[in-house]
């Protein structure tokens, strides 16, 4: 099994945070998103993973390609950088990884997470994981029949033709085959709203026999911008809660505070006179002094003093102190009130 992680994007609803690292390496629960997501792919595969690509823009530098490599080897995994200097779409993105393109493999883009209690059925052609979402508009989505097949793939439509939305993770059975059908679509300039799209060459596939089925998952969370990705920092500790993993180092130190679960500590957090959680994670180094925090994420090293503080995210080495209550503050930053 193959593991394919497009994420090349500059995340610029995200900024500031997406200013100094990308988007898939801000921390959920004190882990990079990227490696959250490809550990949850390892946990529902039948069969050891034997690599994962990761798609990623040039300008990310080497610190970040050594550190994807770690995530693949942490689940027993070879892993491969290999570069998209274009945006050109969905396709053109995971056909950059053109030589990783064989065998069985899942596809998932690298700003999702997700809560599932399955095991991937491996003898199906194709499994597209789906949600039911309110606002269809701003996502790909199926049609099924009355076998439960998906019949139809339309990308972002204007007009209502399914409710349920693909959340960016795919199984295929045969990966040299995906390959050949993206690289069709370049050969022949097939676009949808300017850019080269995975639910054509899925459309493609579908009609020349392929079957393909929805994946449900338990619930799939958002990384899309800041309040998205505190919510799903909420909804991962409590999964992670329920899982009975250990959240808190033995490292942290506490003193004369209050930690209301689910919180995240980090190695050598230091917390005093104060109040933490619940919903909190602090990533290793950081320091809460005389503060009220909940429903937040705090990045490496920073420090958070004499405040209250909700639905928010600190960067990494950030300093605040003062009075605000909800905060996007991007790395190195300094806040007094």
């Amino acid at each position: 099994m193959k593991i394919i992680v497009p994420m090349a994007g500059m995340g610029k609803r995200m900024r500031p945070h997406t200013l100094t690292v990308p988007k898939p390496l801000i921390p959920i629960a004190g882990k990079p998103i990227v490696r959250r997501l490809v550990e949850d792919i390892a946990r529902v595969c039948n069969e050891p993973v034997e690599e994962v690509a990761f798609i990623i823009g040039r300008a990310f530098g080497a610190a970040v390609e050594k550190s994807l490599v770690a995530i693949a080897e942490s689940v027993g995994a070879r892993g491969t950088i290999v570069y998209q200097d274009e945006p050109l779409g969905t396709a053109h993105a995971i056909l950059c990884a053109k030589e990783s393109l064989s065998g069985p493999l899942v596809v998932a883009f690298a700003d999702t997470l997700f809560k599932a209690d399955f095991k991937l059925d491996s003898s199906v052609p194709g499994t597209i994981w789906v949600q039911k979402v309110a606002d269809p508009k701003p996502f790909g989505v199926v049609r099924l029949n009355e076998q439960g097949q998906i019949t139809e793939f339309v990308e972002k439509p204007e007009t209502f033709v399914s409710d349920l939305a693909i959340i960016g993770i795919y199984y295929f059975q045969d990966g040299a085959y995906l390959r050949r059908e993206l690289q069709y679509l370049l050969d022949n300039d097939i676009k949808d709203k300017g850019e080269y799209q995975l639910t054509n060459a899925l459309e493609n596939m579908k009609n020349q026999g392929t079957v393909f089925v929805p994946g449900q998952v338990t619930e799939w969370l958002d990384c899309g911008n800041k309040d998205a990705t505190v919510f799903t920092n909420q909804r991962y500790l409590e999964y992670l809660r329920e899982r009975g993993e250990k959240l808190v180092a033995d490292s942290a130190r506490i003193t004369n505070s209050v930690i209301i679960e689910p919180v995240y500590l980090g190695e050598n957090v230091v917390i005093t006179n104060s109040v933490v959680g619940p919903h909190v994670s602090v990533s290793k180094g950081a320091v809460i002094e005389d503060a009220r925090l909940s429903n937040a994420i705090v990045q490496t090293a920073a420090v958070v003093r004499a405040v209250n503080v909700t639905n928010s995210m600190i960067g990494n080495y950030a300093s605040v102190v003062g009075q605000p209550a909800d905060l996007s503050l991007g790395d190195y930053n300094v806040l007094k009130m």
